[in-house]
C-alpha cells in the first residue's frame, strides 16, 4: 500500500474539517455533503497547480461549501454570537491563508477555528 501524499493527507483533512462544522449546524444532509466532495475535487486541481497552497485547502473548502449553500438554501454558518438583529452568517478568515477560522465582523471576534463550530453553538461535541 502506498502512503498517502502531502496533497491527499490536506485534501483529508478540509474535508473532515467542514464535514465536522456541517454536523454541529446539523445541516450535513446528502446534497450538502456533494458541495463538499465537488469543492474537494476543484480544490485538488487547485493545489496540483500550486503547491504551496495546500495549507490553505481547508478555508477555501469552507468558502466554496459557504457559497454554494448561500445559493441553494440560504447563509450558513449563521453567528451564534449576536443574540439580537438580524442573522447573519460569519465568515472565515484569512481568506487565502493557514489557520482558518469562523469569525463574526459585526461583533469583531473570532468564533472558532474551521472545524471547531461545535465548541461556538453548543452542536455536538467531540468524543
Amino acid at each position: 500500500m502506498d502512503p498517502i501524499s502531502p496533497l491527499e493527507q490536506a485534501l483529508h483533512a478540509a474535508r473532515a474539517l467542514v464535514l465536522a462544522d456541517l454536523v454541529a449546524g446539523q445541516v450535513a444532509e446528502a446534497d450538502v455533503v456533494s458541495l463538499v466532495e465537488d469543492s474537494i475535487a476543484q480544490r485538488r486541481w487547485w493545489v496540483e497547480q500550486w503547491p504551496d497552497g495546500q495549507a490553505f485547502v481547508a478555508g477555501l473548502v469552507a468558502q466554496d461549501v459557504q457559497d454554494a449553500l448561500l445559493e441553494r438554501y440560504g447563509r450558513w454558518p449563521l453567528c451564534p454570537v449576536c443574540g439580537s438583529g438580524d442573522p447573519h452568517a460569519l465568515d472565515v478568515e484569512p481568506e487565502l491563508g493557514p489557520d482558518p477560522h469562523w469569525v463574526c465582523h459585526k461583533a469583531g471576534v473570532k468564533v472558532a477555528s474551521v472545524g471547531s463550530l461545535s465548541s461556538a453553538t453548543g452542536g455536538m461535541t467531540s468524543s
